[in-house]
């Protein structure tokens, strides 16, 4: 997709958000200007600079003293930058500008992150949507601390995501109610399937992997998880640390990075999330064990009762997010190939592709032998 498409569906959305009076987006600009990725920070600067002037009007005036930037995080996705503007009357307004990575139209389907981020940040999820352009979004500025991966397992963060996670699965969003893994999934497979590397030791690593092999074991787990009639909701699909942030003045949590967003299945979020307990160093023995999956699941299923859960819907949910668990490290493992091609951002896809897919098929035969007695008894009666 070139850069005039991706501007035109982003500026198209804006004016949807408009028409439809989503969630205040009737404030939500558009800019056809974009942002190179790769510069230095003080080289970015004044094309932010003409950015934000373009955006809002009432700083067109302004001069660029006024305007200071720094870099938030930079992650394996995306570039976050923080601007700062000191009006006229000296309040200072800060805004998140988010660049999206190049190549990132691969993986993640802008459009739809846009509809959703609207109705989300209405539901209180999230930074508002201020404004879109060419490569990317801004958005009001959070005041929270990022979570480390040790910060999610401890007992009342991890209450408190699971309370958040489910009034999160329960915002609607228009539009199709499909679930995308299985899209997504099948549709990564195909891209990742067909790669060819120029450095020659990527070739030979990548020449390594049988895709035979992923195919049979993706139409395998398709078929296991069609049994367990898993409800579909609007999942974030991606809630590791870095998307979670916490206000400790406030005590208030924040879901952000809405970009893998859509209708899924309930388990795969929550296992998803597990799997994130890991890091990116992919350290599993990080992963929660049995009574930290529960406490967890208490607090998803009744957040204001957590005590009075029953046994058999916290079996349930186990078997249900242990399964999805396995899905999950398909999805990234598959992932992280195209990313390895595509992604000019330094960092060992092509060995995280290993991770995934060697934490799958270690953790395989005992999802399966928890799931199948599972299946068994449900359809016996």
């Amino acid at each position: 997709m070139g850069a005039e498409v991706k501007i035109c569906n982003a500026m198209g959305v804006a004016e949807g958000a408009r028409d439809e009076g989503v969630g205040g987006s009737s404030e939500i600009r558009a800019s056809s200007l974009t942002v190179d990725h790769s510069l230095s920070l003080p080289d970015m600067k004044p094309r932010l600079v003409e950015l934000c002037k373009d955006l809002f009007k009432n700083w067109s005036d302004l001069d660029n003293s006024h305007f200071s930037v720094e870099k938030v995080s930079g992650g394996i996705t995306n570039l976050l930058l923080k601007v700062s503007v000191r009006e006229a009357s000296g309040d200072i307004v800060d805004l998140t500008v988010r660049l999206y990575g190049p190549n990132t139209e691969y993986v993640i389907n802008r459009e739809r992150e846009l509809q959703a981020i609207q109705y989300l940040s209405a539901a209180g999820f999230g930074a508002k949507l201020l404004g879109v352009f060419g490569n990317g979004m801004v958005q009001s500025f959070i005041y929270a601390r990022t979570l480390s991966p040790a910060d999610m397992r401890k007992p009342k963060l991890a209450a408190e995501i699971a309370k958040q996670l489910r009034k999160f699965h329960q915002v609607e969003i228009p539009g199709s109610k499909e679930p995308q893994l299985r899209n997504d999934v099948f549709k990564f497979y195909e891209q990742a399937s067909n790669l060819k590397f120029d450095d020659n030791e990527k070739q030979q690593k990548y020449e390594t992997i049988s895709f035979e092999e992923v195919h049979s074991e993706l139409v395998e787990l398709k078929e296991l998880t069609g049994h367990l009639d898993a409800p579909v909701v609007f999942a974030h699909n991606d809630l590791l640390s870095g998307n979670l942030m916490l206000n400790e003045d406030e005590d208030r949590l924040y879901f952000i990075d809405f970009e893998y967003g859509s209708y899924n299945y309930r388990g795969f979020d929550i296992g998803n999330h597990f799997n994130e307990y890991a890091g990116y160093d992919c350290d599993y023995s990080l992963y929660p064990n049995k009574d930290e999956q529960y406490h967890f699941f208490r607090h998803y299923l009744e957040p204001g009762r957590p005590d009075e859960v029953s046994a058999e819907d916290l079996d349930a949910l186990y078997i249900e997010t242990s399964c999805y668990m396995l899905a999950s490290h398909l999805y990234w493992a598959l992932w992280a190939l195209i990313q390895a091609k595509m992604s000019p951002i330094e960092f060992d896809y092509l060995g995280y592709f290993f991770l995934r897919y060697g934490e799958y098929r270690r953790q395989k035969d005992k999802c399966l032998s928890l799931a199948h007695p599972y299946l068994s008894r449900l359809q016996s009666g």
